[in-house]
């Protein structure tokens, strides 16, 4: 019997790099889909090539919208200063206005188009930026939403989001992904990662990354400039 289908959410980050293996151990035929969305940098694009590549993606698909039209956030909006002194309560800048909400919707129609019931992302309400299209109540909306907004929802082939990573730590996420093979050194989690993929080793998600690793008791392969 072939793989069931589904549809992966990849960045080119440490979760989504998490999330893809996970799909893949469960069995499903994972087709990737990355976005440019007029981010700071390209080079978690080029991560999410070959993370794809590395963990036998069935396809892999980088669709660009430029939500850097929009501003809004620190991370299309070169005007505003990504944060880099360590992660504050509340909703920082470099939250981007509806993100995620954007991406599931994309994931969403490629999804009817192969008949996948299945959407795979890496979203986490542990350790994280405060996010609100991160939380457990969001994706469960959204899934509500999906089978409401969709011709396989409505006739009765229901849709399913997954985010296996919703309720773990970072180090938990990081173990878990050890276990599953995942080379972290191909990874990009960076918010400002210059060309070759170097961090910054001071935004909040290299903090959270290098806390993450060092709660895990491994190596960090990062690249950091500092």
């Amino acid at each position: 019997m072939p793989a069931r289908p589904a549809v992966v959410l990849l960045s080119g980050g440490l979760d989504s790099a998490t999330t893809l293996a996970i799909a893949r151990r469960d069995g499903y035929a994972c087709h990737c889909l990355s976005v440019d969305y007029g981010q700071r940098h390209r080079a978690e694009l080029a991560a999410a090539d070959r993370v794809a590549a590395a963990l036998g993606a069935a396809a892999h698909r980088t669709i660009h919208l430029d939500m850097a039209q929009f501003g809004g956030s620190a991370l299309t909006d070169d005007a505003i200063a990504v944060p880099t002194g360590g992660v504050q309560p509340g909703i920082p800048v470099t939250y981007v206005p509806a993100r995620n909400t954007v991406m599931l919707a994309l994931a969403l129609a490629w999804a009817e188009v192969l008949g996948a019931q299945d959407i795979f992302v890496g979203v986490n309400a542990v350790d994280y930026s405060g996010y609100p299209d991160c939380r457990p109540e969001y994706i469960a909306a959204f899934e509500r939403m999906a089978n409401l907004a969709t011709k396989a929802g409505v006739e009765g082939r229901a849709l399913h989001v997954h985010a296996p990573l919703i309720d773990l730590s970072k180090a938990e996420i990081i173990r878990r992904g050890l276990a599953l093979g995942i080379d972290y050194g191909l990874t990009v989690s960076c918010y400002q990662a210059d060309a070759t993929g170097q961090a910054c080793g001071s935004c909040d998600s290299c903090r959270l990354r290098r806390e993450g690793f060092a709660a895990a008791g491994v190596a960090d392969p990062t690249r950091y400039a500092a």
